[in-house]
């Protein structure tokens, strides 16, 4: 969940403790950073009176200032805080209930204790001096009992310093100890608390230093976007385990196996389902997987060049070049990992994720590693750690930031494979990226038709190879247009909608023009004759209005899209004293956007559809 999303969904005493750091961290800034400043005297000063989109600007001006901070207050507040967020920063753990929180802690407190005790009794059974996985984890352990316990002598708290953990990473990286057997050696110093009442003072801690919200009235906990990026950061964190997963499905088998026997892990009579598993949970360092524990040490450096280059194509990452070296391809990978998300949501609209999470409800039917069946709703409560009484739909997974492709990669190479097979899609190529693009296409038909469609002429859709209830016409409808105004290159801002919408007041569209002035569209099918409901219509959009400009927005204009208009309807536009209201015909629509992916580097404004009253779509067709 956005930061902007999670700000209009809690009350102020909710938001309270991340206003009051927000502010202390702008008053200290905003002495060297204009645009602070800038905002603070938009709002005189007052953050708590600052809309959501202001807050956010101020936040992402901030950014650096407030990862110093809450790094250094984590760091100070125990291992039993480091966890906790460890947990929070989780792919699936943005919007969780309390007591979820607390049996996720309790489970990952019993598995690293458990670890702790194993790794004690492989140390205690070394004896022989070869550098084995057991000699290297007792080197790690008397060097971190030394950085632990030598305050002591000196008379200070025994802690462990950023400087001393930092030396302490390298060591673990060059003996090749993965990040779990770390905290696990660390447990043995230093031990973690159990219990309820250790996760709630770290989650206050948490809220106090405006790491999290915690909404009261339905007892959840809530970590924006936006702040798990920076815990990523502080863990070291080079990818979020969603995208680690897309990696490790990459792998073969015996790349998979060389991580494993790098961290001295069992590899015989290890499924692969497995071996992603153990490579998952193990905190294993991404950079240190690409970079040297998937290849033998044998394997020459043309061959580890080559292989990255492949990885490359295998993710389905297209740039325009891959580098020359190692640590160039590792970074071409991450960086397009990172940023994966927001383009991924924009490659289906939210009809066509919907449609593509039924489709694959009804068509999967796999095992997890017990081989145990399971449809696709455990599967995904399984790989995101979801609470079992949760609802899983595409818009809970959107407010997760789980995309279309994250849920694809939930699933094995041999599952999907088996998935594309029944949709019978082309075996050549990636078969989740075909599977993305066969509903992708499902929204072009419906553009290719949008005329049909508007006027819900079902034996011409159906005619057309288009199946879709009457009930369904609608929502397409809305979907289409939305996809049509985003191939004009126009902003449409899914998350201010979803902000606004009520129960009773539910805009179709909203185009972002500026950072404060925005378009309200409206998609209006009419199955005989033109559109007249004038009267309703315009009272539905002026009540919208108000709601954006209760959220601090200023409505421009009103876009109504329909098949066609009455007479009155048009004069009625035309004339309304209230309100900016400008009329387009679909197939109008249809038209500038067909003219405008016809001409190179188009460009269209938002201004071509402020001029009010029915617009006529082929001058501004004529005029891309």
């Amino acid at each position: 969940m956005k930061l902007q999303q999670a700000l209009s969904s809690l009350n102020q005493i909710e938001k309270s403790k991340f206003i009051n750091c927000l502010d202390r961290l702008c008053s200290s800034a905003e002495s060297c950073n204009e645009m602070v400043s800038q905002t603070l005297d938009k709002v005189n000063r007052q953050i708590k009176d600052a809309t959501g989109t202001e807050i956010t600007q101020l936040f992402t001006a901030v950014n650096n200032d407030f990862q110093k901070t809450i790094s250094e207050q984590i760091s100070m507040a125990g291992a039993s805080m480091s966890l906790l967020v460890n947990i929070l920063s989780r792919d699936g753990n943005g919007v969780a209930r309390t007591s979820w929180i607390e049996k996720l802690y309790m489970q990952e407190w019993e598995t690293l204790n458990n670890l702790a005790e194993d790794i004690q009794q492989q140390i205690n059974n070394e004896q022989s001096e070869e550098f084995d996985h057991a000699h290297r984890l007792r080197i790690f352990k008397d060097c971190l009992d030394e950085a632990y316990l030598n305050d002591t002598r000196s008379n200070r708290d025994a802690v462990i310093s950023d400087d001393e953990r930092g030396i302490l990473n390298i060591l673990a990286s060059h003996l090749k100890i993965s990040t779990d057997e770390v905290a696990a050696i660390e447990h043995l110093a230093n031990p973690i608390k159990a219990g309820k009442d250790t996760v709630d003072n770290c989650l206050q801690g948490l809220r106090e230093i405006g790491v999290i919200f915690i909404n009261r009235k339905n007892s959840e906990v809530i970590i924006v976007d936006e702040v798990v990026v920076i815990l990523n950061q502080i863990q070291g964190k080079a990818l979020s385990d969603k995208h680690l997963v897309r990696i490790l499905r990459s792998l073969s088998d015996a790349e998979l196996s060389n991580i494993l026997k790098t961290y001295g892990k069992r590899i015989r009579g290890v499924s692969r389902i497995e071996k992603i598993s153990i490579c998952l949970h193990s905190g294993i360092s991404v950079n240190n997987i690409l970079s040297r524990d998937i290849f033998a040490d044998s394997d020459s450096l043309n061959l580890r060049k080559e292989r990255l280059k492949e990885l490359i194509s295998e993710l389905g990452i297209q740039v325009d070049r891959v580098g020359t070296t190692i640590d160039e391809r590792i970074e071409v990978i991450l960086g397009s990992l990172r940023g994966a998300s927001e383009r991924e949501f924009n490659m289906l609209t939210a009809t066509s994720f919907k449609e593509m999470f039924d489709v694959l409800s009804t068509l999967f039917c796999g095992r997890d590693a017990n081989g145990k069946a399971e449809n696709l709703q455990s599967r995904l409560r399984r790989e995101f750690e979801l609470e079992d009484v949760e609802d899983i739909n595409p818009e809970r997974l959107r407010a997760l930031s789980i995309t279309p492709f994250d849920v694809l990669y939930a699933l094995s190479n041999d599952e999907i494979k088996d998935v594309r097979d029944k949709l019978n899609l082309s075996k050549r190529g990636n078969p989740r990226s075909l599977i993305i693009q066969n509903f992708e296409s499902a929204n072009d038909r419906l553009i290719e038709h949008y005329g049909a469609l508007s006027r819900r002429d079902m034996k011409s859709l159906r005619d057309n190879g288009i199946e879709i209830t009457e009930a369904e016409v609608g929502l397409k409808f809305e979907e289409a247009t939305k996809t049509m105004l985003e191939g004009l290159e126009l902003a449409v801002d899914e998350d201010l909608r979803k902000e606004i919408n009520t129960a009773k007041d539910k805009v179709d569209i909203i185009l972002a023009i500026s950072e404060d002035d925005i378009i309200i569209g409206e998609a209006k099918t009419c199955k005989n004759g033109d559109f007249a409901k004038y009267s309703t219509t315009s009272r539905q959009v002026k009540a919208y209005a108000n709601r954006c400009e209760n959220f601090g927005k200023r409505v421009a204009q009103v876009l109504i899209v329909a098949p066609s208009f009455s007479d009155d309807f048009v004069r009625s536009a035309e004339m309304d004293p209230e309100i900016n209201i400008s009329l387009l015909t679909a197939d109008g629509l249809k038209m500038i956007y067909d003219a405008f992916k016809a001409k190179r580097k188009a460009i269209f404004s938002s201004k071509l559809l402020s001029k009010g009253g029915l617009l006529k779509a082929e001058l501004i067709a004529k005029s891309l």
